[in-house]
């Protein structure tokens, strides 16, 4: 794909009308992510709730009060992020974005970036007061600086992730 400056970057929200070469693109995205962080985490991390996931996208997401994107460099796949209303008692107001993944051919772009961003837009027009999300700085570095960039701050933990040293994160909106 190339980090071309005149790159053409488009996004499509999944839906019941997303067409299936799209989301067969999107599961693709979905489960290279899960091999990434299988591949960084180990056994920790539990693929088999990934694929179920991906197997029903969009409605994985949707059901839970969010959705997900599909990111395209010049017509082709590049990535993927989702949101969910967060669990507990901040589900009513809070999201929780989470799958945050540029295919590796895919980066250069700022890609990563705008999907947060998109996913921010989304919230804000949504009346949500913040979105949270998990990362683990030590594998994820880039993405961790680029959260914190994005005004994202450390935050108590809002699950039970069994991954080790990862780092909760807030960004409340206003």
């Amino acid at each position: 794909m190339g980090t071309s400056p005149s790159a053409t970057l488009t996004f499509e929200e999944l839906n019941a009308k997303t067409s299936a070469e799209t989301l067969a693109s999107a599961r693709a995205l979905l489960l290279d992510y899960g091999r990434w962080v299988l591949a960084q985490t180990g056994a920790q991390f539990c693929f088999g709730s990934l694929e179920k996931e991906a197997e029903t996208l969009p409605a994985s997401y949707i059901e839970q009060g969010g959705g997900s994107l599909l990111a395209r460099v010049n017509g082709e796949p590049a990535g993927f992020v989702a949101w969910r209303a967060v669990p507990g008692e901040a589900a009513a107001s809070a999201w929780e974005m989470k799958r945050l993944w540029v295919a590796p051919a895919a980066r250069g772009h700022a890609l990563g970036r705008l999907l947060a961003e998109a996913v921010l837009e989304r919230a804000r027009a949504a009346g949500r007061s913040a979105v949270y999300l998990d990362t683990v700085p030590a594998s994820m570095g880039a993405a961790h600086r680029m959260y914190l960039e994005l005004g994202f701050e450390a935050c108590a933990p809002y699950n039970d992730s069994p991954i080790d040293g990862i780092a909760w994160l807030v960004k409340r909106l206003g």
